[in-house]
């Protein structure tokens, strides 16, 4: 009787510490940057020219630098995170995980994940080693000090898309540049959306992430400028001044239906401040990204 307890304790043991690893490492967004970076490598190469082994590094090192960032975020606000019911739940926090655990895998999936991607080329580890050292060096420390911070952090989230495009042809010229910014923009609406759910936690925990500080309507005409920008950088394409990177007509079309259709939510925030709609906003923004990412993929390869 006392084996079998024994063992049902070790596997709710060791199922609480995956899912502390899983927590610690965000393996859900982890895994959307993922998506991102093969979506930006499969737009750069030829339908004969793929390599999956390629793929299967850029996965592997983007999961590991997402992963690595992510890690240290946590370890510098566990005192922070231990004051919103959104976070205080996770490792550190409750004291599951202790710092220098947290610190080991941090510095591993950063060694580990720079590597495979520097064997993919050189540029594709600069780019991962920027997002990591803006991430956890600027971004987050700037969190608690202004609302800037979220400009900031804009650049690390936008470079799994250029970063595929990146690692297939090891140079970043105007395609890979558009690439970052059309995810670069697409920040602005997302994480204000997410700001506007979470503005009583992050205030707690002395964090103002809204561009105007108040959940306004000046806050939601910034997330309206930002939609539309994002929504014309996405459409540019279509005009051919973007290098190898181009999209036809019809595909235009539908990536800019789906951006009314997120625009919508945005002119609808500055008549109804609920988080009902900051949450449709923020669920629209996230079908956004992927679709349109998917789109590319589809009409490059029916060209």
């Amino acid at each position: 009787m006392s084996s079998t307890i024994d063992g049902i304790e070790e596997k709710a043991k060791a199922s609480t510490l995956v899912g502390d690893f899983k927590q610690l490492t965000k393996v859900g967004l982890s895994m959307s940057v993922v998506f991102s970076s093969v979506a930006g490598y499969l737009l750069a190469v030829s339908p004969g020219e793929i390599s999956i082994l390629t793929i299967f590094l850029l996965a592997l090192g983007g999961f590991l630098m997402v992963g690595a960032s992510n890690a240290f975020n946590q370890i510098i606000e566990v005192d922070t995170d231990a004051l919103m019911k959104r976070t205080k739940n996770r490792p550190l926090p409750t004291g599951r995980m202790s710092a220098t655990t947290a610190m080991i895998v941090a510095v591993s999936f950063t060694i580990f994940g720079i590597g495979i991607l520097y064997s993919i080329n050189p540029k594709s580890a600069l780019f991962g080693a920027i997002s990591i050292f803006l991430y956890t060096c600027v971004y987050t420390p700037l969190k608690p000090v202004t609302p800037l911070a979220v400009f900031v952090g804009a650049f690390p989230g936008a470079i799994p898309f250029m970063l595929g495009w990146v690692a297939a042809t090891n140079q970043f010229g105007l395609e890979a540049g558009f690439l970052f910014l059309i995810q670069f923009f697409w920040q602005f609406p997302h994480f204000w959306a997410i700001g506007w759910l979470q503005d009583e936690e992050y205030k707690k925990a002395g964090f103002n992430m809204l561009p105007m500080g108040q959940k306004d309507n000046n806050a939601v005409k910034q997330i309206i400028l930002y939609t539309v920008i994002m929504i014309l950088a996405s459409i540019a394409p279509v005009l051919k001044l973007t290098g190898a990177f181009y999209i036809h007509p019809i595909t235009a079309v539908v990536i800019f239906l789906l951006g009314v259709y997120m625009l919508y939510y945005a002119v609808k925030l500055l008549k109804d401040h609920s988080n009902v709609i900051a949450r449709k906003l923020m669920l629209a923004s996230v079908l956004y990204i992927t679709v349109v990412q998917v789109i590319y993929v589809v009409d490059k390869f029916l060209h």
